[in-house]
C-alpha cells in the first residue's frame, strides 16, 4: 500500500511541476501556478520524510 501511495504522490508532484513550468513559460494562470508549485513541494517533502521513517522501522 505504501508504494502505491508514494507513486501517486510522485505523480502529483511531477504533474504540478509540469504545470508550473508551462505557466512560467507561457504566463498562464498568474499566481495560481505558484500556489500549485508550493503544494507540489509540500507533497514532495512529506513523501521524502515518510519514506525515510518507513525505512527506519523496517
Amino acid at each position: 500500500m505504501f508504494s502505491t501511495l508514494a507513486n501517486i504522490l510522485w505523480a502529483i508532484v511531477v504533474i504540478l511541476f509540469v504545470f508550473w513550468l508551462l505557466g512560467l513559460v507561457f504566463h498562464i494562470a498568474g499566481a495560481f501556478i505558484h500556489i500549485l508549485l508550493i503544494v507540489a513541494i509540500i507533497i514532495l517533502l512529506y513523501n521524502l520524510f515518510t519514506a525515510n521513517r518507513s525505512r527506519r522501522t523496517l
